[in-house]
């Protein structure tokens, strides 16, 4: 009889407590969840003046499509200046965006800055001038094509070997070997050096460019080159052998490295990284 007894007490126990369990409060088991913030859409394409009294330093600018440039192939007289090209969709350009360079009809193009223009070079604050640097920055854009007869070799279809190229250019001083092919765009420097259309490929002045990162790092060293380093260049014509004369650091706007010459001299350019307005340049002079 006390065992019955005893067995109802924990059964009795053991129902009391279950209840007391679910007796708990229910916030004990509420959560809540934030609702989310506005949505991000991405940046305004549109833009509105705004007038300031410091006479517009909070700059308004167009980031639409109807703003975007096509930028300028490699080695003309634009490339690596920002803002210059041709816009992608003429038809889009506003009347108040053409500016410098504007032609007749609906398409604007950015010019860069006269030869005379304190962007052309300036020695005085631009690394490698007057100061602390070590190469010399030289404008000679105002120079003119000699009046006498000149070396030129114009290309030809039977100047190009069986891969597309123009030639191999070699400078053991920097363990370069490299293909140079017709044209200084982004499809000929994506397989090697680029030789400057119009230019000559073998008598006088031969003008190449070349990439010093990225993809291809073919012209990363050439303004490490010392005067009288060796440079040869192979075409179907021949091997010349040339020796370094100059490195120098010229600006964006100077062209004259592309002029042609009676002397038989190959000219070398690349960028200058993270500074657009200027381009290294290596002259070199065939050896006898």
């Amino acid at each position: 009889m006390r065992m019955k007894k005893m067995k109802t007490l924990i059964s009795t126990m053991l129902c009391l407590c279950t209840m007391c369990a679910l007796a708990l409060p229910a916030h004990a088991l509420e959560y809540n969840i934030n609702a989310p913030g506005d949505p991000e859409y991405g940046k305004p394409t549109s833009f509105e003046p705004v007038i300031t009294a410091d006479g517009g330093a909070m700059k308004n600018e167009d980031v639409s499509k109807s703003a975007a440039l096509i930028p300028p192939g490699f080695g003309t007289p634009t490339s690596y200046m920002l803002n210059t090209g041709e816009y992608l969709t003429p038809n889009l350009v506003p009347s108040q965006m053409a500016g410098a360079g504007q032609v007749n009809g609906n398409v604007a193009v950015v010019m860069p800055p006269s030869s005379g223009s304190s962007t052309a070079s300036d020695s005085s604050t631009a690394p490698g001038g007057t100061g602390t640097g070590s190469y010399p920055i030289v404008d000679t854009s105002t120079s003119t094509s000699p009046t006498t007869s000149v070396g030129f070799t114009e290309v030809t279809s039977a100047l190009y070997y069986s891969d597309g190229s123009l030639g191999t250019l070699k400078i053991p001083s920097i363990g370069l070997t490299v293909g140079v092919y017709e044209g200084t765009d982004s499809a000929p420097l994506l397989k090697g050096a680029g030789h400057f259309t119009g230019t000559s490929i073998w008598l006088g002045n031969i003008p190449i460019a070349g990439h010093n990162r990225g993809v291809r790092n073919d012209f990363g060293k050439i303004h490490t080159l010392n005067p009288g380093d060796v440079i040869t260049f192979t075409t179907k014509l021949g091997t010349r052998t040339y020796a370094v004369s100059a490195v120098t650091k010229v600006s964006v706007n100077d062209t004259s490295g592309l002029d042609p010459t009676n002397a038989n001299m190959i000219t070398l350019y690349t960028c200058v990284e993270d500074q657009p307005a200027y381009r290294w340049c290596v002259t070199a002079a065939e050896s006898v």
